[in-house]
């Protein structure tokens, strides 16, 4: 493998880095009961369930959340149904490339938890539950590279958000539902699949974007230097 080489490759567009943030709007459904929460769900829009699944993110925390998506937070703290909410915080969004495949499995584990507890079936919640959709703002760069080995210089100078929308929103955009740097080095043919290959198994849901953005820059890092040598 040789940068020269690659860079002879005209016909290999170069990565365009940009930058976004998710806005939060309103739907005006709210729920008190989870037979309540449950219906919504049911109609909810794929936007509303992107944001609650993936919306804390991007939200600046000054301690680890004890749940990520806000389904299972909502449960457990507004509900206090412990079980239902361990069920739904295990719930990986990544594995499911059709938010219906998502939705479906939401809706199961809530159906199985009212058909075991009477109690949940009128149960009020000491908090209501705010459905939000969302919306992604795009900021473009001038900033962008032609190889490989140029992005390794670049990774650790993105910001949160610039991880965020190349390696999560991306996988809403591409037609395999993969992020944007698999999506292009898969231009290179198969010079970099190993690396590709390492970049698939990242799962980028149970880590924050700045330990997603070290995983990220350590994988090019190590690829690369393993690479020349």
């Amino acid at each position: 493998m040789n940068a020269a080489n690659d860079q002879t490759q005209t016909d290999i567009p170069r990565f365009v880095f940009k930058d976004c943030a998710l806005i939060a709007i309103a739907t005006h459904k709210r729920a008190a009961t989870l037979k309540e929460f449950r219906d919504h769900i049911e109609t909810l829009s794929p936007d509303s369930l992107y944001y609650h699944f993936w919306g804390n993110l991007l939200l600046p925390h000054f301690e680890e959340a004890e749940y990520i998506n806000d389904f299972a937070s909502w449960v457990r703290h507004s509900l206090h149904d412990t079980k239902l909410a361990e069920q739904l915080a295990v719930l990986d969004p990544t594995f499911y490339n059709n938010p219906e495949d998502l939705r479906y499995r939401l809706l199961e584990y809530i159906d199985d938890r009212l058909e075991e507890s009477e109690y949940l079936q009128w149960s009020q919640a000491s908090q209501r539950f705010q459905f939000i959709r969302s919306q992604i703002v795009v900021f473009e760069s001038r900033t962008s590279v032609a190889t490989p080995q140029e992005m390794v210089e670049m990774i650790p100078l993105l910001s949160a958000n610039s991880i965020f929308y190349h390696f999560i929103d991306s996988r809403r955009r591409t037609e395999s539902n993969i992020d944007d740097f698999r999506q292009w080095l898969g231009f290179f043919g198969e010079t970099y699949r190993p690396l590709i290959d390492q970049l698939s198994k990242i799962d980028p849901y149970f880590i924050t974007l700045t330990q997603l953005r070290q995983q990220l820059a350590t994988t090019f890092q190590n690829y690369i230097t393993e690479a020349v040598s």
